[in-house]
Order: C-alpha cells, then structure tokens, then sequence
C-alpha cells in the first residue's frame, strides 16, 4: 500500500453489554456512533487509511454504512477480545505496508477524538515505541484491597486517565502482538502490550471531551459536546 501517512485501525467488535446495546451501531444524533468516529480521523490530514474492525454479524451492516466513507480501506473480521481484533487487523497489513508506517490504533466508541488529538500522537512518536492519548485524573483515588478497604491513596500528579488514539511504528505494534500470542499475554489496550514487550511509551495530552461511549449516561454527553461543536 503506497503512502505515508498513518494507518488506523478502529477495533469496533464489542458487545456492548454495559451500554444495553450494540455500541458500534448505536445512534448519537442523526448517525451510528462508528459513522462519526471514522469521520472524526478522516478528517485528520495525517491518516491514510482506516480499517474498522467489526464482529461478523455486524460487517453486512458495516459494509453499507462505510461504503462512501472516505479513506476506508476495507473491514476486517474482529475476535472474541479486543487484543484479537486489532492483532487481525495487524497480521492482515503484514506485508502491505512498510514496516516504519505509523499505526494508529483507535476505539470505534470514542467518537469526539479531534485531529489536535491525532497529531499530538503522532508528534509524541518522535522517539518513543508508542505515544498514547491521556488525561490527568481530577478525583482523588483511591486503591483497595479488593473488599472495599481503603490501602492507600495514590499521587493522582502522577496517574493519567488513558485514551485512545494511540500510535506505533507498525514493526514496534507487530512485535509486540507476536510476542504476546507466543507467550500467552494479554492486557486491555495496545500500549501495556508495548510496555510488556520493553517498549517505551510516551504520555500527550488527550482531551475531557474525548470520551468512550461505554453506559447509556455517556449518549447525551457525547450528543451534547456534538451539538455545540455545531455538528
């Protein structure tokens, strides 16, 4: 694949189960929640392409709804976890793109990702395995002993709120993911996979407003940044 921009890939293929819907294709406004996420990275100059990664049943539906979207290049068939879904997508770009693209991986759920975002990803790379997406915490937190004792407070100057995007060289994510299946590994987004691996992971500054539609509380609050970005 020629280009030099970045390639997303959105993994889409959650159930959904805390949302009481299937959260791929759920409404915000007028449009499913995935139509206005990959129009939020198509609208960023510095992605090539995009791959969402949908569960079989829903890639008919998918089909239609990316069918004149901008700089999609296909979909791809999820798995049963997240960490399956995105290592589908990886393996299927093996070989077709150079080894030094920058991927950048993206939750199909969170629709308000801005291009100042994506960019800052993309800058914060300079050096780094991975550059990832985040926010400082505004609550005070605490860690317990798993029966509802409070063990200690944490420093919350030192913890970030995680986000997506996140972005990689392509040999760096591809690596990791290889290491990972051979050793039986998993772990709930791409970063911690990077770090497991060795990687050094860089920290740029995401947004409040970049939220992931997990709860139905989320939907109004999402429909309400939209209207007053005057979507």
């Amino acid at each position: 694949m020629t280009g030099t921009g970045a390639v997303a890939i959105v993994p889409a293929a959650g159930v959904g189960r805390r949302l009481g819907a299937n959260k791929t294709m759920a409404r915000l406004l007028d449009k499913p929640i995935l139509q206005w996420t990959l129009e939020a990275l198509a609208a960023s100059p510095h992605i090539d392409l995009i791959y969402p990664v949908l569960k079989e049943e829903d890639i008919a539906e998918g089909e239609e709804l990316v069918k004149d979207a901008a700089k999609v290049g296909g979909i791809v068939k999820g798995g049963p976890e997240r960490q399956d879904s995105v290592r589908n997508a990886l393996y299927m770009l093996r070989g077709e793109i150079d080894e030094q693209r920058v991927v950048l991986v993206h939750d199909g759920a969170r629709p308000l990702v801005t291009a100042d975002i994506i960019q800052r990803c993309l800058l914060g790379l300079k050096g780094a395995h991975g550059a990832i997406a985040a926010v400082p915490p505004k609550d005070t937190v605490k860690e317990t002993d798993g029966r509802d004792e409070v063990v200690g407070t944490l420093n919350r100057d030192c913890l970030r709120l995680v986000q997506t995007p996140q972005a990689f060289m392509f040999k760096t994510l591809v690596a990791a993911y290889e290491a990972a299946e051979r050793e039986g590994y998993s772990a709930t987004d791409d970063s911690a996979l990077v770090e497991w691996a060795g990687g050094q992971v860089k920290v740029v500054m995401g947004s409040y407003e970049n939220i992931k539609i997990t709860t139905p509380e989320d939907i109004p609050l999402a429909e309400h940044i939209l209207k007053r970005r005057g979507m």
